[in-house]
């Protein structure tokens, strides 16, 4: 490795579904010009896949300065040996100072292999950022012990700085149609026998048939108060009515109510809906810190004390047993009308 002046801007790996870009490298589009703003860096997306100059353009209209590309059918489905390689030789040539990688499935996989290849220092699982203008360090910020305490990292002394975030904590930047920038072409081809690995087939998770919650405009979560996974129908019944996804707290989640898919909160996922139903949720510093972006929140819970309240724009106290009904009802008339 070079001299630690020599790494410059921030890197965005734009991660691809079907030659789409997935929402969570916009998201880190958005995040990385807030921290290029301190150092006077370029932001730059990285697409690797097939249909990657389409994918950079659409990173470009959400705020990437520019974009490197590798686009090859090779790359049209994920390896871990492949995009490792092809990455590496893009830093390699291009020596960037950070590069922002979501904590999806994928993301989780290339990151730490990425970061070994180039013999640097990976923080996974980030809900923060945040740069030092003067040194070029960034304070990447995840949970630990289970997410009870906040943990703050620094990669002072290797380049360059890697990390995984988590899809949502960033609010991409609304699109600005016929933005340009200067989109460079790599040509990166990976030896077949040194891809170890190939996906064979694709298999649907049957709970994946509903709304997702990186998706929803409303989501209608169930905590602990519900009492059995079988009590869960009353979230799902309303969620039904409002077109919303079904959340889950962690204590649900560990006591195997419901898959840990639904899960919002430092140790699930993390959401912006438009509305937030917290129901028989006290509102742990845990799950708040995964909703409480929310536009709206709606708390209903039996004990008036309960944390939630707290950072609910508006609240019931009451039996969610007889509330959750008669709002399924009142909903459901209000659409029949």
């Amino acid at each position: 490795m070079g001299q630690l002046s020599d790494y410059k801007n921030i890197w965005v790996f734009i991660e691809l579904d079907n030659g789409t870009p997935k929402s969570v490298g916009l998201e880190l589009v958005a995040a990385g010009k807030e921290l290029a703003s301190e150092t006077k860096e370029q932001v730059v997306a990285v697409v690797i896949g097939s249909r990657a100059e389409e994918a950079a353009q659409i990173a470009i209209e959400h705020g990437a300065d520019s974009a490197v590309i590798v686009d090859s059918a090779e790359y049209a489905s994920y390896s871990t040996d492949a995009y490792t390689n092809a990455m590496t030789q893009l830093v390699d040539k291009y020596q960037p100072s950070v590069i922002l990688i979501g904590a999806t499935t994928n993301g989780r996989d290339l990151g730490p292999r990425l970061a070994c290849r180039l013999q640097t220092g990976l923080t996974a699982d980030c809900i923060a950022l945040a740069m030092d203008g003067e040194t070029g360090n960034l304070e990447w910020t995840r949970p630990a012990f289970s997410g009870n305490l906040m943990a703050t990292i620094v990669c002072e002394r290797t380049r360059p700085q890697i990390g995984t975030i988590r899809p949502g904590v960033f609010k991409k930047n609304l699109p600005e149609q016929g933005r340009t920038g200067r989109v460079v072409v790599e040509t990166i081809s990976t030896p077949s026998e040194k891809i170890r690995t190939k996906i064979i087939e694709f298999v649907k998770n049957a709970e994946d048939g509903g709304i997702q919650l990186k998706d929803a405009d409303i989501i209608v979560s169930g905590g602990r108060g519900l009492g059995s996974a079988e009590n869960f129908s009353y979230i799902r019944n309303l969620a039904a009515v409002l077109g919303a996804a079904v959340g889950a707290s962690r204590a649900t989640v560990d006591a195997g109510w419901i898959p840990y898919s639904h899960q919002v909160g430092q140790t699930g996922k993390t959401v912006r809906p438009k509305v937030y139903i917290a129901c028989g949720i006290s509102g742990a510093i845990q799950h708040r810190a995964g909703m409480s972006d929310a536009d709206t929140i709606i708390a209903i819970n039996k004990d008036p004390d309960a944390p939630v309240f707290s950072i609910a724009d508006y609240g019931i106290v009451g039996d969610l047993f007889e509330i959750l009904p008669v709002l399924t009802e009142e909903f459901s008339r209000l659409k029949r009308e």
